[in-house]
């Protein structure tokens, strides 16, 4: 489908004509130049090569089958079950067969859990990179958010266990918590969210006990997502431990004890959720639950959350990914429909407001796109070894999920005003949308949360910042087909921000931790796509993403003055070039970068 040249001798037929189509029916992977066009920038050739028709068949199911079934998913939502015919407490919840589909594609199919913690995953004899990951996560997002989280979930839990778990509590764990065998497959969870606090985890008041041999909790979780897993990580404060932090301690809950029972926990109800409706979110009460410990725990101090937070970086980046993906879907959709829809006398793509506000929807999710790719690759280079590219993660990471989940959620409803009253109507996929857009501002921290993780722990405690501020000089420097004076205008913006976030995160200015934050952020995607553009330019390939930087550069991180008229030559000729599909050449963006 091209969604920027329909054809002009186009007449309706029936009423129903003038109705603008959505992008069901297409591949995902198929109509995404720009991502596979960045596939040649942070990928390895034989990887890539590998890959490409895994993500073509993804993409097709994505736009297909995936769409419907997470369609009937977000419509006929979990069902608890309390009790079993004879009256016994084995809750259980129900889903829609479609759910269980889309299960069966993500877990059995591709092994999006499996793929970093085993090889041999889709014919790849190592573990699959964190960049070649995250693609299926992309795809899978464009049509089904929900299932996302159990998919991260396992993978993660995989991982703790693995890394912290006795030869004992592994050997029951983990090889049945990375297959692709649904059969046999352990699903995962994280339950950690208890009433007193949601970020605050010092206050959990969730209580272990050693008795008769073993490990058991008491209390309350209040917020589970993935309320059915067979294997949940939580954390609970052992009987005597102290408070705070330094007393708790990290545990695996597992639904079913040694012996097929079931394990002392209720599932006493399911969260009426505003999005992410497909997957079961509920509360739990254990009495007496049997678990096992990860690394040792007791009276005195307890590693348990620090051992937790080494999941925090892939949790973060999983979620800046789901929220790349909804922005790219609500992108197609409002393309879909502008090159479609005629009104006052032509197509919408035509009219000069509505280009503008498709250039709003444009520019973050390209964006997003670009912070996950290099994301992925430091987390990479960092578990590597490489001690520079460790410490970028370690700002990326809060940059990348506190700056998405917030864009996203403009994104989502900008999409659903494109498609106009349709996009209010739960038929079409824009409500939808708009629904899991805002939970991305609530998992894995608000934004609160991540803008002082970035100012508070990376920038004053780390001193990630120097490194990020250096990592961008170098892959700009490194481009020797840069525009010399856009080159030179980015290094300055990125010191500037560097400057804001080491003011703001050692002078304690929390206020501003915030705008220090979105500063780097933009400043980050700009230094990439200038590099990104200029790199695929000088090999004759597409340079759209020079534009794309000094729209960032021009709107996001620019003095313009409210009060005036924008002078707009550039953001006219750029705004041309990026509505349309025809390739860039490096020479037309240099001109246009002068303009």
């Amino acid at each position: 489908m091209n969604f920027f040249q329909t054809n002009d001798t186009f007449v309706p037929k029936e009423l129903s004509d003038w109705v603008a189509p959505d992008c069901h029916g297409l591949n995902f992977f198929e109509i995404d130049n720009n991502l596979q066009d960045l596939l040649k920038v942070y990928m390895p050739e034989n990887l890539r090569n590998h890959m490409l028709p895994h993500y073509e068949r993804l993409g097709a199911l994505s736009g297909t089958e995936l769409d419907n079934w997470s369609r009937d998913a977000d419509r006929h939502i979990p069902q608890l079950h309390n009790r079993d015919a004879r009256g016994r407490n084995e809750d259980w919840v129900e889903f829609h067969p479609s759910y269980r589909k889309m299960e069966q594609v993500a877990f059995e199919q591709f092994g999006l859990h499996a793929m970093s913690n085993r090889p041999g995953v889709l014919g790849w004899d190592e573990k699959v990179p964190p960049v070649a990951k995250y693609v299926f996560q992309y795809l899978f997002g464009q049509s089904e958010f929900g299932q996302l989280c159990p998919i991260s979930a396992t993978e993660t839990s995989a991982m703790l266990i693995n890394r912290y778990a006795d030869d004992r509590t592994r050997g029951l764990f983990y090889d049945r918590m990375t297959s692709q065998d649904m059969d046999t497959l352990l699903k995962g969870g994280q339950f950690m969210t208890e009433k007193p606090g949601g970020s605050d985890v010092s206050n959990l008041a969730l209580q272990a006990r050693y008795e008769d041999g073993e490990w058991r909790v008491y209390g309350e979780k209040w917020f589970c997502s993935c309320a059915d897993a067979d294997v949940i990580l939580m954390l609970a404060r052992p009987e005597g431990a102290p408070g705070g932090n330094a007393g708790i301690g990290l545990f695996a809950l597992p639904r079913h004890r040694e012996d097929g029972s079931r394990n002392s926990y209720r599932l006493v109800r399911l969260k009426d959720k505003m999005g992410s409706k497909s997957m079961a979110s509920g509360e739990i009460i254990f009495d007496g639950a049997t678990v096992y410990p990860l690394g040792e725990v007791g009276p005195h101090a307890n590693r348990g959350l620090k051992m937790m937070m080494d999941q925090v970086n892939m949790s973060r980046l999983s979620h800046g990914v789901r929220a790349a993906a909804m922005m790219r879907r609500c992108l197609n959709e409002s393309l879909a429909v502008a090159g479609y829809r005629r009104a006052f006398g032509s197509k919408l793509i035509e009219k000069p407001l509505l280009r503008r506000q498709l250039m709003k929807l444009m520019v973050p999710t390209e964006q997003a796109l670009s912070m996950y790719l290099y994301t992925a690759k430091m987390m990479e280079a960092g578990d590597a070894g490489d001690e520079k590219a460790a410490k970028q993660t370690r700002i990326l990471t809060p940059l990348l999920k506190y700056r998405t989940a917030r864009d996203n959620v403009r994104v989502a409803t900008g999409a659903m005003e494109v498609r106009g009253g349709n996009g209010y109507i739960e038929d079409w996929v824009n409500p939808r949308l708009v629904r899991d857009a805002h939970l991305g501002v609530l998992w894995e921290g608000t934004s609160n949360i991540n803008s002082l993780d970035v100012v508070n722990r990376a920038v004053a405690k780390v001193g990630a910042h120097e490194e990020l501020g250096e990592g961008l000089n170098a892959l700009l420097d490194k481009n020797k087909e840069m525009p010399g004076q856009f080159g030179s205008q980015l290094k300055g913006l990125i010191d500037q921000a560097v400057k804001l976030a080491d003011v703001v995160g050692k002078e304690g200015r929390e206020t501003q931790a915030r705008k220090a934050s979105t500063a780097l952020y933009h400043v980050t995607t700009a230094a990439l796509m200038a590099a990104e553009g200029a790199e695929l330019g000088a090999k004759g390939g597409d340079a759209r993403r020079l534009l794309l930087s000094r729209m960032i550069t021009d709107h996001k991180l620019g003095q313009e003055n409210p009060l005036t008229v924008e002078a707009g030559r550039f953001d006219e000729e750029a705004t041309e070039r990026l509505l349309n599909e025809e390739p860039v050449s490096l020479e037309d963006a240099q001109r246009i970068l002068t303009l």
